[in-house]
């Protein structure tokens, strides 16, 4: 992918964004793992490549490789098995969803707005590896038709930006995103739905925060955080500054087979992310996308697991545990005792 942003002089983030790994054989060096682990993760990589900032690389532990943070990154031999019943390329019917180029409404009082289909980590399980961002037209070009279409939409009141990660734009970009913004006043609250200040907390610069508080709308930044252990020196330190800015923090976690399914590993990221200043939002359940698979919680599990959660910590600590199925007015919660 491509660095989505053409700010005259690159600034750090930026390098550090493009200087990412992408060849498998360096990300094994790195961590000194086995090089026979190198041809399944090449061909898998084939389909959907490896991508992760360096940075992220270096709180994962060398050696070992059942690392949950590796695991989240590294092509495995099982995305390239056939996928079993119900395993699809579009799991979450954004397809279906497309009211306008760029703009997804499933739900009422809100849009996603695609803002760019670029990425700093290519996660393995994401529900959009497939996804057919050119016909989407997730770029500057689609910025203003995708405006005036939400001009139309008096009842949406909440835009969420996604992608991609729209973070990924650089701040001269995102600035005249704003500024479109601007035009459709009946949308009173942004959500900005990112991973960069988690993998690439340097991100969080002077620029973006100037962005972030010269919006016309209150800002609320969902983070997506997996693993305590994601939680390190730069995304507290980034949190902080957000915080400062009055910027509302969430994380919103995927249950994975693996990386976080047992309570003691959830209960230590939803209070290390309180710690930092980021409230839990969700737990979601795998969305059941092609190439994915492997990662899948069986429901059972994953009620058992959150039920722990709710005896273990406050109201306020425990995110709530749903799954979003296509077509439905809200995402569903995976309730104690429903059936499975």
């Amino acid at each position: 992918m491509s660095l989505a942003t053409s700010d005259p002089q690159p600034e750090t983030w930026q390098r550090l964004y493009a200087g990412a790994i992408t060849d498998p054989r360096e990300l094994l060096q790195m961590l000194e793992l086995p090089q026979s682990l190198l041809p399944a993760a090449a061909d898998a990589g084939r389909s959907f490549p490896l991508r992760v900032p360096r940075g992220f690389v270096e709180l994962m532990e060398p050696g070992n490789p059942r690392d949950p943070l590796l695991l989240q990154v590294l092509p495995q031999a099982e995305e390239r098995h056939p996928p079993g019943p119900g395993f699809v390329t579009d799991p979450v019917g954004d397809e279906a969803a497309m009211a306008a180029p760029g703009v997804l409404q499933k739900y009422a009082g809100r849009a996603l707005f695609i803002a760019t289909g670029a990425c700093a980590i290519n996660c393995r399980y994401c529900f959009r590896r497939h996804f057919p961002y050119d016909q989407a037209n997730a770029g500057v070009a689609s910025w203003e038709p995708a405006m005036a279409a939400l001009r139309q939409r008096e009842d949406i009141t909440e835009l969420i930006l996604s992608g991609g990660d729209p973070l990924v734009l650089g701040n001269r970009r995102l600035r005249m995103l704003g500024d479109l913004l601007r035009t459709v006043p009946h949308v009173r609250r942004l959500r900005i739905h990112t991973r960069l200040p988690v993998v690439l907390p340097e991100r969080v610069d002077e620029g973006l925060l100037d962005c972030l508080t010269g919006l016309a709308q209150r800002c609320v930044m969902v983070l997506h955080i997996n693993h305590p252990r994601e939680i390190g020196h730069g995304l507290l330190r980034a949190a902080s500054r957000l915080r400062e800015r009055g910027i509302t923090l969430l994380n919103q976690a995927v249950l994975l087979r693996g990386v976080n399914d047992d309570a003691d590993t959830l209960t230590s990221l939803c209070e290390g992310g309180f710690d930092g200043g980021i409230l839990p939002y969700y737990l979601h359940a795998l969305d059941p996308v092609a190439g994915g698979e492997h990662f899948l919680v069986p429901d059972r599990r994953a009620r058992r697991i959150a039920e722990e959660l709710r005896r273990r910590l406050p109201g306020y600590l425990v995110p709530t545990l749903v799954r979003e199925v296509p077509g439905q007015p809200c995402k569903t919660p995976l309730t104690t005792g429903a059936h499975d």
